[in-house]
């Protein structure tokens, strides 16, 4: 929620500066007037929001904490579902068409974004869109949202009832194809031999006419997205100004990186998941924890509400001292996606691994059948993959023959090493990866 943010998080008083400087803004279509209306006038902006899966990852956290920052200095955030965008999915940085998933798996998938953004963001539940039936009949607010409060609303209530022959004339005849094919989302499919499908070829006109609908009905002035969204956004500015003749705006919010280019986020198990049923808390927070010296800067400023003076602070640290910096990070990242008491679980379970200990009542585990244990066992090139320790057994064979794997603090270097239930002490072992990575296996 926004009242996460402390109100020393800054000096400044307009909300685009305390973006700028926590280098969260990428690109914006008109800077110096999205600007002096952020300091003007209190407006509403939104976030889109495709339910391509159950479940959020860190990539999208960083335009949820834009969004937080948006609402602490009083606009209103507009939370869009993509209920209809969803039945297409967006074609932008993905090397083949997206699996279409059944109306029902999207609506669900809608209702479990809808929870997780109660976690972080206040909303106005009586706030309601009402009354869409198609381009032609447009839909209405019921009231002015709650002042401090954000809304959410589904783009299926105005995409569904279209029919496609008066969405073609209305919106369609407003885009030029040959423009629409020099934008980055889509050149990249043209130069595959995939290609591209009319079919995902709609999808910028679609989340265009979310913008332009969502600025008729209920006055909404600017779209923020992920750098990857920049194509859609503008496609969105530019069908408002032609069809109401207001200027709107787009910013599109910074990629999370590392300091050599890559993605931050991917772990061994795939992306690093806000839900812990998919990246479970401990593990959360070690991500955070091990970051690379170069990059703590970068998620301090991003992904913490720590005051800047702080943030400079901690990330000039230099040698041993930077893990302090580490552990602040981690702790405040975890805080602001599960809770204090399970940031501060993690931190004990974290401590207890650092100081050498290696077992702590907070640390992850997972359980196998004892049977996998008795006679000749489990192959521990097998139990770091199947723990997750590894991501395929070729790569676990390298760990132990380097002397990264550890049972119970002993060093295993024999690849053909088997795991038995000798290795078990009342029930349970630590298995261990290099310096930093560990599991508790116990027997079910």
């Amino acid at each position: 929620m926004s009242s996460l943010i402390p109100d020393n998080v800054s000096k400044h008083t307009n909300v685009y500066d305390v973006l700028v400087e926590r280098g969260l803004v990428a690109q914006c279509t008109n800077p110096e007037k999205f600007r002096e209306l952020l300091g003007k006038e209190k407006i509403k902006f939104y976030i889109g929001f495709d339910p391509t899966a159950d479940c959020l990852h860190i990539g999208h956290f960083i335009p949820m904490i834009t969004m937080m920052y948006m609402q602490k200095y009083g606009h209103t955030p507009v939370f869009l579902l993509g209920g209809g965008t969803g039945e297409i999915g967006d074609p932008s940085g993905k090397a083949d068409m997206r699996q279409v998933m059944t109306i029902d798996t999207i609506d669900e998938n809608c209702r479990q974004f809808k929870k997780l953004f109660d976690k972080y963001i206040d909303f106005d539940d009586e706030w309601k869109y009402e009354g869409n039936e198609g381009v032609y009949h447009p839909g209405h607010q019921n009231r002015e949202p709650i002042p401090g409060k954000a809304v959410s609303v589904n783009n299926a209530e105005w995409i569904r009832p279209c029919k496609f022959t008066e969405f073609a004339r209305y919106i369609g005849s407003q885009f030029n194809v040959n423009t629409m094919l020099r934008a980055d989302c889509f050149k990249t499919r043209m130069e595959r031999d995939t290609g591209l499908t009319f079919f995902e070829f709609s999808y910028m006109l679609l989340q265009s006419y979310d913008f332009y609908v969502m600025h008729r009905d209920f006055g909404l002035m600017a779209q923020l997205g992920g750098n990857d969204q920049w194509s859609n956004i503008i496609g969105g500015v530019d069908l408002t100004r032609k069809l109401s003749g207001d200027e709107v705006y787009g910013l599109t919010v910074s990629l999370l990186l590392k300091s050599d280019g890559q993605k931050m986020g991917k772990t061994v198990g795939g992306a690093l998941w806000l839900d812990e049923r998919k990246t479970p808390v401990y593990d959360f927070f070690q991500y955070w924890r091990n970051v690379d010296d170069a990059d703590v800067n970068t998620c301090l400023r991003m992904l913490t509400f720590l005051p800047m003076e702080e943030v400079n602070r901690l990330s000039a640290l230099e040698g041993a001292e930077i893990n302090k910096a580490k552990e602040i990070l981690a702790f405040e990242v975890t805080k602001l996606v599960h809770g204090e008491e399970k940031a501060q679980k993690a931190l004990e379970a974290s401590r207890a691994v650092f100081a050498g200990s290696g077992v702590s009542d907070n640390m992850p585990t997972k359980a196998f059948e004892a049977s996998l244990f008795a006679g000749e066992g489990m192959g521990l090139a097998a139990l770091l993959k199947e723990a997750g320790l590894e991501p395929s057994t070729s790569e676990a064979y390298r760990t132990i023959q380097g002397g990264g794997a550890r049972i119970n603090g002993e060093q295993i270097t024999d690849k053909r090493y088997s795991v038995t239930e000798a290795d078990f002490k009342d029930g349970e072992l630590v298995l261990q990866k290099g310096k930093k990575k560990f599991m508790k296996i116990t027997l079910a």
